[in-house]
């Protein structure tokens, strides 16, 4: 899952209760954090969550996952 929101621990409990009137990804199995990042605005958080959504976002989030170090600045 890659998105935004304003209370991390809120949205991953959401994700991970799998309760029929929360919206979640199509795959419904636990979530567990391994990438947060925080911006000043709406919009700076955007930008990054397209480029993570991307083809060098979806690199980088394999990278992430596989435990390699990464940084997409």
């Amino acid at each position: 899952y890659t998105g935004m929101t304003s209370d991390i621990d809120r949205r991953v409990d959401e994700h991970n209760s799998h309760l029929p009137n929360v919206l979640y990804t199509k795959n419904p199995t636990d979530f567990e954090l391994i990438f947060c990042s925080w911006f000043e605005t709406r919009d700076e958080a955007r930008v990054v969550e397209k480029y993570l959504k991307g083809g060098s976002g979806r690199e980088f989030r394999q990278n992430l996952s596989a435990g390699r170090q990464v940084d997409y600045t």
